[in-house]
């Protein structure tokens, strides 16, 4: 029992410490504010003046950004929205941006642990045991601690490091020994062929900055591609509203042309079945308002989805968006389809990824090609064992009769060692990395065609895009002129019809055209308005805002 109780004493002593260095130890919220300092480090660093305005980049648990757009999803949203508001709650709210937020954060957290391959790995622990010799009756506490690191140099050289100490009571019949052993172990392994260029060992870490660099300008190019979304659904519910809108005044004029008629008929200046044409026309009216209100109504609960706002939020777009459309002369961008195809060609930023993925590919044939060599390594390795103690590495070394060894405090040369190897594998068996070679080979001719391709669709989009808005700028002017010409029609023949010179066929016919010319021509100014966003995204000139609205960046 009192060899027991003397197991329990000296484990005590020696884990008490070992307990005030773990609650000393990070928790799990620092660990994660650790990691959120070293993410956006690198994001800041790496952020280029190019790829748009530095805001509205942090995932939604973190400390947001100075310049970030701050709204509750939450808060009731009564009233009219208008499309900058609209913008900035889809910025801060849309689970598909926060995504790509997060996307973005892991990115530059992957570069953070490929940098810590290259940085001082730290490690330490304790070891705390009881041993008993059934033969001898001997009992042994022990206890053992270790701290070092290891370290990868960019030379390809592995470094490790530690330093140890055993310490051990002893208890033989009534009689207790033991004593503390230091232990120091030091090792190195450099490679000369294989794996010893720089850039060989600094591959993956290479790779890992340009993923990063990649994934800040994907993320800046989706921010293009968001915010012409965001406004473009906007236009479009106005769109269907104006139309919904111009349904109700339809029908309102043609229920007030049935009663006319109605009266024209029973004062005998028009025939009956005027009268009934009439009101065939106003039920068709009214009908088609019924339907126009319900695509309102479903696409502008659509776009709730696209706010992150609650579908029971209260609110209407800005008609008075459309209207200021109507009374400005819109923007017609001044580029050629040529020099709008050459910028994007530079400043597309999905653009410059696939041309870097190309120089990706080259670095991987060099690094197949270093795996074909021969590997050649020298090393050393140091481990001096300290004098008076007793030595257990993991448990009691025990003598021929099975008795504990006790360190006479006598100096132990074989406890010192030091050793110099010189490891060759010579080139005979490569037929993965001949695989993997040629593998390699082939992807960079797959990265160029990928390249080539792109600029190729990036070309035709612009092409695209610039036929896109000289036809909408064309169409926008013929349907105004057009939507003039019918209102002017059906004044003048409302007019002919209060003489008895026009019958009511006439002018419901009128009616239905300017009613079909209103339409027109507001479909053709949300087009325009559309072709001019997509053209300046496709061209690679626009600049996202930190309220999440745009501008042209020409420079």
């Amino acid at each position: 029992m009192k060899s027991y109780r003397l197991f329990i004493v000296l484990s005590l002593s020696f884990t008490a410490p070992l307990a005030v260095v773990l609650s000393g130890c990070k928790s799990a919220d620092q660990y994660k504010a650790e990691a959120d300092e070293e993410v956006y480090k690198v994001i800041d660093r790496k952020w280029d003046d190019s790829f748009g305005s530095k805001a509205n980049y942090r995932i939604s648990d973190v400390e947001p950004d100075p310049e970030a757009i701050i709204i509750d999803s939450n808060i009731p949203l009564p009233g009219v929205l208008t499309l900058a508001q609209a913008v900035a709650l889809a910025t801060a709210n849309n689970r598909d941006y926060q995504t790509q937020k997060e996307t973005l954060y892991a990115s530059a957290l992957d570069l953070g642990l490929e940098r810590h391959n290259f940085e001082n790995q730290f490690f330490g622990g304790v070891m705390s045991g009881y041993s008993k010799n059934d033969q001898t009756g001997d009992e042994v506490v022990f206890n053992e601690g270790n701290f070092g690191f290891n370290r990868l140099l960019t030379t390809g050289a592995r470094v490790s490091t530690h330093v140890a100490v055993s310490w051990a009571e002893i208890l033989l019949g009534n009689r207790l020994s033991g004593g503390v052993t230091p232990m120091l172990g030091f090792s190195v392994i450099q490679p000369l062929l294989r794996g010893s260029n720089r850039d060989i060992v600094m591959e993956n870490l290479t790779q890992a900055e340009r993923n990063t660099l990649y994934q800040l300008r994907a993320f800046n190019r989706y921010r293009q591609e968001f915010v012409v979304s965001v406004v473009t659904q906007y236009y479009l519910i106005l769109q269907n509203y104006d139309s919904a809108e111009n349904a109700r005044k339809n029908y309102q004029t043609m229920l007030w042309l049935y009663r006319k008629t109605k009266l024209l008929t029973e004062a005998g200046r028009l025939p009956k079945f005027e009268a009934n044409r009439a009101k065939s026309e106003a039920l068709k009216a009214l009908d088609t308002y019924v339907q126009s209100r319900k695509l309102y109504e479903q696409a502008l609960d659509d776009y709730k989805i696209v706010l992150g706002v609650p579908t029971t939020a209260n609110f209407t777009l800005d008609a008075v968006e459309i209207q200021q459309l109507r009374g400005t002369e819109l923007p017609y961008p001044e580029f050629t389809e040529e020099q709008a195809v050459e910028t994007a060609l530079q400043r597309r930023l999905d653009l410059v990824n696939v041309a870097d993925f190309v120089v990706d590919a080259q670095r991987k044939v060099k690094v197949a090609e270093d795996a074909l060599r021969a590997e050649l390594n020298v090393g050393a390795d140091i481990a001096e064992l300290g004098r008076g103690g007793v030595d257990i590495g993991s448990q009691p070394r025990l003598d021929r009769g099975g008795r504990v060894m006790i360190d006479t405090g006598r100096p132990d040369p074989i406890n010192d060692q030091v050793r110099a190897v010189i490891e060759l594998d010579l080139p005979l068996e490569r037929e993965s990395e001949k695989n993997l070679y040629r593998k390699s080979l082939i992807a960079l001719s797959r990265a160029q065609r990928d390249y080539e391709l792109a600029a190729d669709t990036a070309t035709l989009e612009v092409r695209r895009a610039y036929r896109d808005l000289r036809e909408a700028a064309e169409r926008y002017r013929i349907q105004q002129e057009a939507l003039v010409t019918a209102r002017e029609q059906f004044r003048r023949t409302y007019a002919m019809l209060q003489y008895g010179q026009a019958s009511s066929r006439r002018l419901i016919d009128a009616q239905d055209n300017f009613y079909d010319a209103q339409n027109a021509a507001t479909d053709a100014l949300v087009d325009y308005t559309v072709a001019i966003l997509n053209f300046y995204r496709d061209a690679g000139v626009l600049r996202v805002q930190p309220d999440g609205m745009w501008k042209v960046n020409a420079k």
